[in-house]
């Protein structure tokens, strides 16, 4: 699942892979045994990504817990400023973050201390302190894929 940036690209300086994560046997395992996917930036908005893929996903059997300090309800569910503020009695499958990369490591951090089983940083998003962090824990790390489309992907796969 990693890509090699094109040369003299602004990715290629980064040294970080555009994409990375587990083989589909896995990901599928992921999707099997997830039950609650906690949002991290999740927007109130529809127009926005966050939006669209926590829709989809909570259409596709997950729950849904938002994480936005800025909302109070996004898709009939109740909004956390926070991972740590979401109630102990939630357990939490997958960490989903829409959050620029250098803001991930505390997120990673956050992922970690809930018990979290699966960090994923959306396309686009790929921080290696991030996954250091989360891998260091035991965490399974996806990062710059959506999940939407690798569910998706995995979705057509079973049937």
């Amino acid at each position: 699942m990693t890509e090699t940036p094109e040369p003299g690209s602004a990715r290629e300086a980064t040294t970080e892979p555009t994409s990375y994560g587990p083989d589909a046997a896995r990901l599928q395992s992921i999707f099997e045994e997830a039950r609650t996917i906690a949002v991290v930036g999740l927007s109130s908005r529809p127009e926005r990504p966050s939006y669209g893929v926590s829709a989809y996903m909570q259409e596709h059997g997950y729950r849904i817990v938002p994480v936005n300090p800025n909302e109070t309800e996004i898709l009939g569910e109740s909004v956390y400023p926070s991972l740590p503020d979401v109630p102990k009695d939630i357990r939490i499958d997958i960490v989903d973050v829409f959050r620029r990369a250098e803001l991930t490591p505390p997120i990673a951090r956050d992922a970690v201390r809930v018990g979290a089983r699966v960090l994923w940083l959306q396309e686009g998003i790929v921080n290696d302190e991030a996954r250091q962090i989360a891998e260091d824990a035991g965490l399974t790390v996806i990062m710059g894929v959506c999940i939407r489309v690798a569910h998706g992907v995995i979705d057509e796969r079973e049937g």
